[in-house]
């Protein structure tokens, strides 16, 4: 995996002091430990100014030790250039300028280590100690290079101040560097964290958001079905019943003709009614409602709304209650239908009576469509607690002839249906029977009076 530059300068500015602190190099752009061009120019700087100021002080050196004075400027040299390598080494700098310090060279040396130990992660115990060992270093070699004509507390007061003056400045300085750098780590990884979290919050309200959009679309999908599809099923089953009989028996086309023009009354009323509730806008001066906003509201969806619609069947036939009138109109159709029910009705909550009729009309639905004709049995159970219902049919092959209705089917009626209970924590079963027919049984959960408010709401 390749990065770009400016990731990988990123990368090594965060681990960079890291790196320094445990010896590490940090590799950057400039190549070894440098991570960028100006500190490489900034490390020559230093290095060869500290040469140049340790080869003079060689001078005196090798004098006082009768040293040639050669060997004093190489020494210098040599000594003033491993300030180079202080983001490498910076303990080892800074014992190289305590070393020096009897010799009185090294100042410039002494001071930048102590600086970068300061300013490093390295622990402070350790930039304690090297400090403490610079201050006597340089207290005891001001205390014996001062001339003993000088008085003995002006020589202390002289020794301390200067030790002192060599030692606290970097220290401090190297410190508050130090804090500062790793401050601003601490806040740009908190921002660029913050940053993570809001793009995942906007990526998930956004799906949020779009899965909300999608429910509302299969809820949608699912009340056409269920409202339009059982009366469309009944006047294709009627006309095709009017085409066979209409020579043989006019009087029973007529009234075939009446319950079609009634079944599509009935049809487009109830379309009619949906579309309304779909086109209806918000109150007036109503704030529209934001993708986050919908977003929020979306886990509340499938269990706290009933679907569109619901406004248009507050007065329908969606309730237990129609049942019979819903076994009628199969009945007219040709369906012989045997209707039982079990136990009385304690009253059920809006959206338990309307899922419960939507089962037993989408199941007479595919009848008409799969087995016109069959002898059909509807059975519903009022139990302690939920409601049962149960539609199963004969094999097909029961019809009068030409009165095969020849219905499409797009598989959608069964989801809905399993949608409708499943989302009211109850149970859903269809299959073929072994005589060759079909059964759909459901097994509808009726919640207390807090939740069904809830979810009627």
């Amino acid at each position: 995996m390749t990065t770009t530059g400016e990731e990988r300068r990123t990368a090594v500015e965060r681990a960079g002091p890291a790196a320094e602190a445990v010896g590490g190099p940090a590799v950057g752009a400039a190549g070894g430990w440098w991570h960028r061009w100006r500190a490489v120019v900034l490390d020559a700087s230093l290095a060869l100014a500290s040469s140049v100021e340790c080869a003079v002080e060689g001078v005196g050196f090798a004098r006082d030790a009768g040293l040639p004075m050669g060997v004093g400027v190489v020494f210098g040299l040599l000594v003033g250039a491993v300030l180079g390598f202080r983001r490498r080494w910076p303990v080892a700098v800074v014992l190289v300028g305590l070393a020096v310090t009897p010799a009185l060279m090294g100042f410039l040396l002494a001071v930048v280590g102590l600086y970068t130990v300061a300013s490093s992660d390295l622990p402070r115990r350790l930039t304690g100690a090297l400090a403490g060992m610079s201050l006597t270093g340089v207290l005891v070699v001001t205390l014996v290079r001062t001339s003993p004509e000088v008085d003995g507390w002006f020589q202390l007061f002289a020794a301390v101040t200067t030790a002192l003056g060599h030692t606290a400045p970097p220290v401090l300085l190297g410190l508050y560097v130090g804090a500062r750098r790793r401050l601003m780590e601490s806040l740009r990884e908190r921002a660029d964290s913050l940053e993570r979290e809001l793009q995942l919050l906007a990526e998930r309200a956004e799906e949020r958001a779009e899965w909300a959009r999608n429910e509302e679309r299969r809820r949608i999908a699912r009340e056409m079905h269920d409202v339009v599809a059982h009366r469309v099923s009944l006047m294709v089953v009627h006309a095709a019943a009017l085409q066979a009989v209409a020579l043989k028996d006019p009087e029973k086309a007529v009234r075939n003709a009446a319950l079609v023009g009634d079944m599509g009354r009935q049809a487009l009323t109830e379309l009619r009614e949906m579309l309304g509730v779909l086109r209806s806008t918000p109150a007036a001066g109503a704030a529209p409602v934001s993708a986050s906003r919908e977003a929020a509201v979306a886990p509340r969806i499938p269990e706290q709304r009933g679907g569109v619609g619901d406004e248009a069947e507050a007065g329908g036939p969606a309730r237990l209650s129609a049942l019979g009138e819903l076994v009628g109109q199969s009945r007219a159709a040709g369906v012989v239908v045997e209707f039982l029910e079990e136990g009385e009705s304690p009253g059920y909550p809006p959206v338990v009576e309307r899922t419960a009729f939507r089962v037993v009309q989408e199941a007479l639905t595919n009848v008409h469509k799969h087995a016109a004709g069959a002898r059909t049995r509807v059975r519903v159970a009022h139990r302690e607690g939920e409601v049962a219902m149960q539609v199963e049919n004969e094999p097909a092959g029961g019809g009068p002839a030409g009165a095969e209705p020849g219905l499409p089917s797009g598989g959608n009626g069964l989801v809905g249906m399993r949608e409708r209970v499943t989302s009211l924590g109850g149970a859903f079963v269809a299959g073929p029977t072994d005589p060759g027919g079909f059964r759909v049984s459901a097994v509808i959960p009726v919640p207390p009076v807090a939740d069904a408010a809830a979810l009627s709401e």
